[in-house]
């Protein structure tokens, strides 16, 4: 039994450690989001509730059928009976329990009421494939959160990195100033000032890191993990052609993004179910054809006859045709009509605001792109001088040549040259893989 509960000790670390060590891609945290994302799987239920009403307006097309029965019982305490006799009549009074029952079969049928039903019916098609296109839009609006968010937790990285290596210098500078002290060729206050600089230089760090942890934090709510022991992402190898690939023109995205965007089409459909409202209420000033038909039978007690042949002898069979034709609604019929032209507007004016902000998003995203790829070339020469400069005075600080401030100043250019290399790089990365998103492709870097 001990060697049992050992073994099973130990393949539940395991498991605990596998997940703890497992590290997450870009397309795994978005097939992750996609299946656990509980505002995607609330949309979801939505689309299952609207297929049910569309099953609902199919079966108003049949008939409806009921069977119905009654059963009663009364009773007289004392109820009183008469008996003649020879010498007069005689009174008696007894206890009488009566019962009796009534059955019947029903059905009836809206043969025709303007062709009503028929339209509900492809009205609830349309409202079920509106349904899915929310989810689509749901997913997207998800997919590119994760995006965000996993380009964010790069840039964030790198960033701690080159802050990292910033304290380290910082650190062997102090280091070597404290040296340099005690031999007397440099004084004091030089050396506080770069011992204050390291301390900036660590809470830098600490900054950076916070950063990346709270961006994880965000991408791990939306993919829904709870209780992860560890969370770390896969950084994907990133070169200069990745950051300088050629943009797609800004028309070509937004008519492919027209054709396949979610959010166009559930706004197309908008207008075409704002039609069939429409001629809904159009058809309101028709007449409505319904068939009635039914049997019942009924039985009572107290007679001499048996149950059954009740039954038979009581059987009634009605049908009946019923015609309803509107002549005077109190305008009800007019003021649907009116009020489902005006909802039509406002769909197509939907529609139209939908597709200006699909073009502004994709202009957006091409310009960060195409500035932000201008920037990154910039950046790389700014880099490159900076870092040239930097070594430079810091060779000069070693031979006295330069001073503290001229020190932490070529330290402080350098670090802002990094992080406009970083900030330009992972800026033309997303909008770049935003404009391909939106031209119909997988999300990718």
């Amino acid at each position: 039994m001990k060697k049992i509960v050992f073994l099973a000790l130990i393949l539940l670390t395991t498991a605990l450690t596998t997940q703890a060590q497992k590290r997450w891609t870009l397309e795994a945290c978005i097939n992750h989001a996609l299946e656990n994302n509980i505002q995607l799987k609330q949309n979801r239920l939505a689309k299952e509730q609207n297929d049910v009403t569309t099953l609902q307006s199919k079966a108003a097309l049949l008939p409806t059928l009921s069977v119905s029965t009654n059963q009663n019982a009364s009773w007289r305490p004392w109820n009183q009976s008469f008996v003649n006799l020879s010498g007069g009549t005689m009174t008696t009074t007894s206890s009488e329990v009566n019962y009796n029952g009534s059955y019947g079969l029903n059905a009836s049928w809206t043969v025709w009421n303007g062709g009503r039903n028929l339209k509900n019916v492809e009205k609830n098609l349309l409202a079920s494939e509106m349904a899915e296109y929310e989810v689509e839009h749901t997913a997207n609006s998800i997919q590119e959160q994760i995006m965000q968010y996993f380009v964010q937790i790069m840039y964030q990285t790198e960033a701690v990195e080159v802050n990292r290596q910033i304290l380290e210098a910082s650190t062997l500078q102090r280091d070597r100033a404290k040296t340099m002290v005690q031999v007397g060729s440099l004084a004091r206050v030089d050396l506080v000032q770069l011992e204050a600089q390291v301390s900036q230089d660590e809470y830098s760090v600490v900054n950076a890191q916070t950063q990346l942890d709270n961006y994880k934090l965000q991408l791990k709510q939306i993919m829904e993990l709870v209780g992860e022991v560890d969370f770390d992402i896969v950084l994907p190898d990133v070169d200069d052609a990745d950051v300088l690939a050629p943009l797609p023109s800004k028309n070509e995205v937004y008519e492919a993004a027209h054709a396949v965007r979610p959010e166009i089409q559930s706004g197309k459909l908008g207008i075409e179910s704002s039609d069939m409202d429409i001629d809904l209420a159009r058809r309101g000033y028709l007449p409505t054809v319904s068939l009635n038909a039914g049997i019942g039978s009924s039985n009572t007690s107290g007679l001499h006859t048996a149950v059954g042949t009740q039954l038979k002898n009581n059987i009634n069979n009605s049908i009946g045709l019923t015609l309803s034709v509107p002549i005077f609604d109190n305008r009800q019929n007019r003021s649907n009509v009116e009020k489902a032209k005006l909802s039509k507007e406002a769909s197509e004016l939907t529609l139209q605001n939908t597709e200006k902000e699909l073009y502004s998003q994709i202009e957006t995203y091409w310009l960060n792109a195409r500035n932000a790829q201008q920037q990154y070339a910039a950046a790389k020469v700014n880099v490159a001088s900076m870092q040239e400069s930097y070594e430079l005075v810091c060779e000069q600080f070693k031979l006295g040549l330069k001073n503290i401030v001229e020190l932490t100043t070529g330290k402080n250019n350098l670090l802002q040259a990094q992080q406009q290399l970083l900030q330009s790089k992972y800026t033309a990365l997303l909008n770049q893989a935003m404009l391909h998103f939106y031209e119909g492709q997988d999300i990718h870097l």
